[in-house]
């Protein structure tokens, strides 16, 4: 612990030369990302068609891109059924539920960010 407290001390960032939170921000970094896991978490399973309903102003393109990138970072899966005409389903992973409650932490303290709570906190603590 000795060591952690060393680099805190010194204003050095603890983490090695890749920090775990960026690669964890990457994976769900951007407009569309938080959107489409939001969704899949509060409305379960859904086709492609339900989830660019659901998500105002994404294109297809951007859609079917974010969720290849989901995909390839395992948090959600894609199920497709041989039938005519095509069905594909995408649901999250064991991984992609567990970060909504971080996701949902986030959202409060930035919507407290900007309602001024904050501000008004800190003015009350001086």
């Amino acid at each position: 612990m000795g060591d952690t407290t060393e680099k805190r001390d010194s204003g050095v960032c603890p983490c090695s030369d890749t920090c775990p939170l960026e690669s964890a921000l990457a994976a769900v970094g951007g407009k569309w990302k938080t959107r489409i896991v939001c969704t899949l978490y509060l409305d379960g399973t859904q086709r492609f068609t339900e989830v660019l309903r659901k998500t105002k102003g994404i294109t297809s393109a951007m859609l079917s891109s974010s969720l290849k990138e989901l995909e390839e970072d395992g948090i959600v899966t894609r199920k497709q059924y041989e039938e005519i005409p095509p069905r594909v389903e995408y649901t999250l992973t064991d991984r992609g539920r567990e970060l909504w409650p971080i996701l949902h932490s986030l959202a409060h303290w930035a919507a407290n960010e900007a309602s001024g709570e904050r501000a008004t906190e800190k003015k009350s603590k001086r």
